[in-house]
């Protein structure tokens, strides 16, 4: 009985310190474990400040590069005489800019493309989507436009066109902003940013999308500021900046939704066209 007593004994002291022994073990594996969770923090926080750092080198990035397609354009357009075709210069040196400031994209959009999977969703693709939020857009700025004008016209607004109302500039005019104003633009303000901070930042959520499609639509207003190094210039409207970005709000939303630039093509197309074509309306009614 006694060595059975004292076996019993040995048996529960050493399950207690059994029990003390896990007990500690647990205690420190919860330590470390919380060391460990800390210092992962530690480690997410670093990686979110650099890719934050990241993101920002990028935004500047892109406006470097739409900056410097915008200047390369306007310089090669300046290098060719436009009298025979467009003595009052209303839509050919543009044009050229616009198509040199498209070629840039196209190219950058070309090599990242190749070095990556990105997808710029270049192609014509038939979504139900980008019909009905160009159709509805489409109807909102008619009428968006044509009130401006009736209301223009009534305050006597309205500033008369620096040029001759010929067949030439007419039509020069509304081709430029029906066929090439929206499609340079949007490739280059939409199609290109948008993708490029979709591989940065991911598009796996509405607030990424959102986030991506706000900065661009900056980016695009911003391109609407006329500046100057030499000399030192800086010239812009408010009203002009307000409305960019929220047509690059619109556009981009489409962009994304349709998964196609022809749609923002098309929207961003139509506003300009409308915006002159209704206002040559207007001069030859009220003249």
């Amino acid at each position: 009985m006694l060595f059975i007593k004292s076996w019993a004994i040995l048996k529960l002291n050493g399950m207690r310190n059994l029990f003390i022994t896990k007990k500690n073990w647990i205690d420190k594996f919860q330590f470390v474990g919380n060391r460990n969770f800390e210092f992962d923090g530690d480690i997410m926080k670093n990686i979110k400040i650099k890719k934050t750092v990241y993101i920002v080198f990028v935004i500047v990035g892109l406006f470097i590069v739409q900056t410097f397609a915008s200047k390369l354009g306007g310089f090669i357009a300046d290098l060719f005489q436009y009298a025979v075709i467009d003595k009052d210069d209303t839509f050919m040196s543009i044009s050229v800019h616009h198509i040199i400031q498209m070629i840039v994209a196209l190219v950058l959009i070309f090599v990242i493309s190749k070095k990556s999977d990105l997808e710029f969703w270049l192609k014509p693709r038939l979504n139900k989507s980008g019909i009905l939020y160009t159709t509805i857009f489409a109807i909102v700025i008619l009428i968006y436009v044509l009130i401006s004008y009736v209301v223009g016209y009534s305050l006597n607004t309205i500033a008369p066109y620096a040029y001759e109302l010929n067949v030439a500039n007419v039509l020069g005019t509304l081709g430029f902003q029906l066929f090439l104003s929206g499609t340079s633009e949007e490739i280059l303000f939409r199609a290109f940013p948008i993708t490029v901070l979709g591989g940065v930042i991911g598009k796996d959520n509405k607030k990424g999308y959102a986030f991506i499609i706000v900065i661009a639509s900056v980016l695009f207003s911003v391109a609407h500021i006329q500046w100057s190094l030499f000399p030192v210039s800086l010239t812009f409207s408010w009203f002009q900046l307000i409305y960019a970005f929220i047509l690059g709000i619109a556009y981009g939303f489409t962009y994304v939704k349709s998964e196609s630039i022809i749609y923002p093509m098309i929207m961003h197309g139509l506003t300009n066209f409308f915006m002159v074509g209704i206002g040559y309306i207007f001069m030859a009614v009220m003249s």
